[in-house]
């Protein structure tokens, strides 16, 4: 499968997470007993169009792996398993947390991170993200310092990826504040500044350069 991305995408900089070039990015986890997590994950509909997040599903929460994410990644502070899924294939805008984010994979998927230490006054350029391959299965620790976002199928029937971050990330603010790009609680977001629909809900511009497509087709 990479090998196939690598030569429909000759424009990424295209690598698997078990490559070396992952490891400022995050790490993967081969502890995790994350079996029934995805399973439960794969009997959840698919989205209409586009892609859907959930931030906290309290049947995934409930499984022995959701209590083991809870304990290993997050040192028994409240946390929340919840799911990304649907359809995607642009960088579109990236975010970050004051936490590390554990990704599972339930479909293989491309994730495009970038590094917050790359940000010149709330900006960046496409050309400073890389794609990282990531096969079914494959539960992985992305750190606190990791630009990401929804991430990018390689399939016609979309992808799916269980996030799991300190409980309460994602979530509307309780209040207007003046912290600069804090859209929601403990996310930090920047739009591409082709993406209109994020712009028009209030996202600042800050990605230039092409907005980045992993094609698979």
């Amino acid at each position: 499968m990479l090998n196939i991305l690598k030569e429909k995408n000759p424009q990424l900089p295209l690598y698997s997470v078990d490559s070396p070039e992952f490891a400022t990015y995050g790490r993967i986890d081969a502890t995790l007993d994350a079996k029934a997590l995805l399973a439960l994950a794969v009997t959840l509909e698919k989205p209409a169009e586009g892609a859907m997040y959930r931030p906290s599903l309290p049947e995934f929460e409930a499984l022995p792996a959701g209590r083991a994410i809870e304990e290993r990644f997050f040192g028994t502070l409240p946390a929340q398993v919840g799911y990304c899924w649907g359809e995607n294939s642009y960088l579109n805008a990236t975010e970050w947390h004051f936490c590390n984010e554990v990704n599972i994979a339930v479909t293989p998927l491309v994730l495009l991170l970038g590094h917050v230490w790359d940000l010149r006054d709330g900006k960046i350029d496409a050309s400073q993200f890389k794609a990282f391959y990531v096969p079914q299965g494959t539960v992985l620790e992305v750190y606190a310092t990791t630009l990401h976002f929804t991430p990018c199928q390689v399939q016609p029937e979309g992808f799916g990826c269980v996030v799991a971050l300190a409980r309460g990330t994602n979530t509307d603010l309780a209040a207007p504040t003046e912290v600069p790009l804090l859209f929601r609680k403990n996310k930090w977001l920047l739009a591409h500044q082709d993406n209109q629909a994020l712009l028009q809900k209030g996202v600042k511009p800050g990605i230039t350069g092409p907005n980045l497509c992993v094609k698979y087709e």
